[in-house]
């Protein structure tokens, strides 16, 4: 084992010290799941959801512990951290309902009675990331509890508080021991390990493409099924015909959110030629007025990035970049860095890769089919927006992007009770939605014979 130190991001200071695991004891919190999870499927499903109830209402108790927790691990600020925290016990509520919805279907057939079940894989390996800990966690326990799974799951190391602490709460809420693990570790050590373990099922990855690229053939090479939400560089845009002025004022939220440390930024801003200039000064003002401090302040709309490392490689994507201008940000202990808006061309880098910063590309396009054109003109196609008082258009335009999730006059992404995921280079499967604990089934077909001997 090896120990780490976990840093607030807002002060540079170290918030504590924990253990890596090792390979055994994966193997042995694997072993545990192996048996809770038989116990858990074997319940009936009214005993299920509410189990998964009484989960949902500790996490709802927990609200402000769990809030105050991630602003300190995550630098995310502290409105933010508790709709995060209640969005938990939204999800847990929501899937709560799900065991006693995985309906089987009746196949007409001759000679019979044909029937189908939604068998649970067993054991699944969640693996989350250090942008969205507790909200991104939930999207893959819940459906996958509801369905008759053991969860075990691996935080990022930079963020491991509050999945830490979700843990606890899942056994003081009356969780079986043992279906529900945290395990901090590594990704070379815990997450390889997911993938390589015959009996971990199914493995859930929410990271960058790179690394899920591996996890996906590791899964590959033992028949694994495999959810993965990987990068974005998502468009977001702007005719000419739309509410410039909406538009302008929601862009900042779009890509700045969480200091832009989001696969479904919209960073990369399409506006069409027309309106450019003007709506590129309706932009500085927005840009100026974005709240960038202390995460435990209410005002505040964003607070640092992670690391120092990453404030580097953000910062790296400026070099030679047009800054048009900046937003502000606090000097001193911390990883701060103040938001910028990049006038680009498509093939810059800045308008291609993923920054994962608060960095918005701006672009201009001459007519619908050039917006369509620059807005897939990407490897990714996991999110984005499109602005337009056009009814036609608004179809036109979000049945042609390749994106998984489109939003029109708005840019939320996220809705527990909706589908989510990518296309292309972000990704496979889906999560969220009222189908998410099927995916965390097969499919077992059943024939009985009627026909008199």
């Amino acid at each position: 084992m090896s120990a780490f130190t976990v840093v607030d991001p807002s002060t540079a200071q170290p918030i504590v010290t924990l253990e890596r695991a090792s390979i055994e004891e994966v193997d042995a919190a694997v072993a545990r799941a192996v048996v809770a999870q038989r116990a858990w499927a074997a319940l009936a499903p009214g005993a299920r959801a509410d189990a998964l109830r009484a989960f949902a209402r500790v996490v709802e108790e927990h609200v402000e512990e769990l809030a105050q927790l991630e602003v300190r691990n995550s630098g995310h600020p502290v409105s933010s951290a508790r709709w995060e925290a209640g969005h938990v016990a939204q999800v847990l509520n929501y899937y709560a309902g799900a065991p006693e919805r995985l309906l089987g279907a009746q196949i007409p057939v001759p000679g019979g009675i044909d029937v189908t079940f939604h068998e649970p894989y067993g054991v699944v390996g969640i693996i989350v990331p250090w942008n969205f800990p507790m909200t991104i966690a939930s999207w893959g326990f819940a459906p996958a509890l509801a369905a008759g799974n053991a969860v075990v799951l691996k935080p990022a190391e930079l963020t491991p508080l509050t999945a830490v602490r979700l843990g606890e709460l899942a056994l003081q809420a009356g969780l079986p021991e043992g279906l529900f693990q945290v395990i901090v570790g590594s990704g070379s050590v815990v997450g390889q390990r997911f993938v390589s373990h015959p009996d971990v099922r199914k493995v859930v990855f929410t990271g960058s493409t790179e690394v899920g690229v591996d996890v996906a053939a590791g899964c590959a090479r033992g028949l694994k099924p495999v959810t993965l939400e990987l990068g974005g560089k998502s468009a977001n845009i702007v005719f000419a015909d739309a509410d410039l002025e909406k538009a302008a004022a929601a862009v900042p939220g779009s890509v700045f959110d969480n200091a832009g440390q989001d696969c479904c930024a919209r960073s990369r801003l399409l506006v069409q030629r027309s309106v450019y200039d003007r709506f590129v000064e309706l932009l500085e003002p927005a840009v100026a007025a974005w709240r960038v401090g202390d995460p435990s302040d209410a005002a505040t709309e964003m607070g640092p990035l992670i690391s120092a490392a990453h404030r580097s490689s953000v910062a790296d994507f400026l070099d030679g970049a047009d800054v048009a201008f900046r937003g502000s940000a606090p000097a001193g202990d911390g990883f701060w860095f103040a938001p910028a808006v990049v006038l680009a061309a498509p093939g810059d880098r800045i308008a291609q890769d993923e920054v994962f910063g608060p960095v918005v590309a701006v672009l201009p396009f001459d007519d619908e089919a050039d917006a369509i054109r620059l807005a897939n003109d990407t490897i990714y196609g996991l999110a984005g927006s499109l602005w337009t008082e056009n009814l036609g258009r608004a179809v036109r335009v979000s049945r042609a992007v390749r994106s998984g999730v489109l939003s029109v006059n708005s840019h939320s992404s996220v809705r527990y009770w909706t589908p989510f995921g990518g296309m292309k280079a972000s990704g496979l499967g889906r999560e969220l939605g009222p189908d998410a604990a099927e995916h965390f089934t097969e499919t077992k077909n059943v024939f009985y014979a009627t026909d008199a001997p």
